[in-house]
């Protein structure tokens, strides 16, 4: 499962990426972020997900990718709330909807690799 995340997750963070790097530096419908900075940041943790999501990579490093980005986009989630444009890192500063978007896959990003390494515990036993 935490594989098929990466697989499906990742090219849609390129994709996010790539878009925003398009569109420019602006807002999107007035409602999501568009910043330089955060499209290279999608390219480059979407690239890392897609990579360990399709190559033949070990499971546990999966679940280490998988889990540690949704650490940092747990961060990023609660920092949004706290300090919006992340200490002047994002110019035009990150929206509630920005925030959700970001904690929801944090949520779900760890929620996945401690799942699967629970699962794995009570396997073994």
């Amino acid at each position: 499962m935490t594989r098929t995340f990466a697989k499906i997750v990742g090219p849609l963070l390129v994709l996010t990426g790539i878009v925003g790097l398009v569109l420019g530096d602006t807002s999107l419908a007035g409602v999501l972020n568009i910043d330089i900075v955060e499209d290279v940041v999608h390219i480059v943790t979407g690239g890392l997900l897609a990579y360990v999501g399709f190559a033949g990579v070990s499971a546990s490093l999966v679940r280490s990718v998988v889990g540690g980005l949704g650490v940092v986009y747990l961060l990023v989630g609660v920092l949004g709330f706290v300090a919006p444009m992340l200490f002047g890192l994002v110019p035009h500063g990150y929206s509630i909807v920005d925030n959700l978007i970001h904690l929801g896959l944090g949520i779900v990003a760890v929620g996945l690799a401690f799942m699967r390494s629970e699962e794995r515990a009570t396997a073994t036993r």
